[in-house]
């Protein structure tokens, strides 16, 4: 039995669906579906009820699928191993990443060529999603690794601390504290603030911040989009408080000014994430050790306020656990 012909079978599995199974395989729906047909007729048994839409899996297609994620997990640690073996140059593949938007393109980019000039035959490829399905990438293996803020702990997952990031005020340039340094968050009691939306993580520990600091805002809007939120606070209908490295593009440009919180120390963790049982392939491993290099040359450059942020990496945690569509997330 081949392993194509399994694989093709998982991916129907995983994703309920011949047509999208035939499309990440480029073959037709019809020639995945009979390949799915040769599996049962081979096996004597039903392993997909098509009667449904999406399509379920019998309980024998389940211990099945099961199955054969087990052997397929293993056929890959088996080629990550002799992969291990050969010269760093031969390495090859393409490293799957799932992302939050937020963790910035123009960053990643600096990685993705220093990896690329070290790997000629290999590549990243990276998909910016919303926080939960960053998590459910590197669950069902569409993923190798995922970047996050606030890794949540989960027993199935691996975190390594990645980095922290300063969150600063951020207005308008025609905003009364566009040129000031720093602000009290005092400073903001009463202000028409924009806000993430509520399900994000990143909301409540915006709100939390505010709360120990005594302070109430007036929320004017909120979104699930730092795009969005930047976009609305550049035509000055509130403030707001974001990552520094999110907005150092707009305060280059002077759409948006950047202010230093003071008497209060605010930032956002980043993080790793990979699946506790899955051993990463040999290009994946190298990717993540550029991530937690603490270099240089793959520091963060962009200024906010004539500063240079370099935010020291952190090495992966011991025994911790954790938590190309492109959606703005936070």
């Amino acid at each position: 039995m081949q392993l194509e012909a399994l694989e093709i079978f998982c991916d129907v599995a995983r994703y309920r669906s011949f047509s999208q199974a035939a499309q990440i395989w480029a073959r037709t729906q019809s020639a995945v579906s009979q390949i799915v047909s040769q599996l049962e007729k081979r096996l004597r048994v039903q392993l997909i009820d098509r009667s449904t839409r999406p399509l379920q899996l019998t309980p024998l297609g389940m211990n099945y699928y099961e199955g054969c994620m087990t052997i397929l997990t293993q056929y890959k640690e088996l080629e990550t191993q002799i992969q291990s073996e050969t010269a760093t140059a031969e390495i090859g593949g393409t490293v799957m990443v799932a992302a939050i938007y937020s963790v910035g393109l123009g960053d990643m980019s600096q990685y993705i060529q220093r990896f690329q000039s070290e790997l000629p035959k290999a590549q990243v490829h990276i998909d910016y999603v919303h926080p939960d399905q960053v998590y459910e990438r590197v669950l069902d293996g569409t993923a190798e690794l995922g970047l996050v803020s606030y890794p949540k702990k989960t027993p199935h997952l691996v975190t390594a601390d990645w980095r922290e990031e300063e969150m600063m005020l951020v207005v308008s340039p025609q905003h009364p504290l566009a040129n000031r340094a720093s602000v009290e968050a005092k400073e903001l009691h009463g202000e028409p603030f924009v806000h993430f939306d509520k399900n994000l993580i990143v909301r409540k520990r915006v709100d939390r911040f505010l709360r120990e600091q005594g302070v109430s805002v007036s929320v004017a809007a909120e979104f699930d989009s730092i795009e969005n939120i930047k976009q609305a606070v550049s035509i000055n209908a509130g403030v707001a408080i974001l990552p520094a490295p999110t907005v150092a593009r707009e305060v280059k440009a002077r759409t948006l000014a950047a202010i230093t919180l003071a008497k209060g120390k605010f930032t956002r963790p980043l993080a790793i994430v990979s699946r506790r049982s899955h051993r990463l392939s040999a290009a994946a491993k190298r990717f993540m050790e550029l991530l937690l290099e603490p270099d240089a040359a793959t520091s963060h450059r962009n200024g906010v306020n004539g500063k240079h942020y370099a935010f020291a990496s952190k090495a992966p945690s011991r025994g911790k656990d954790a938590g190309a569509t492109r959606t703005s997330k936070g």
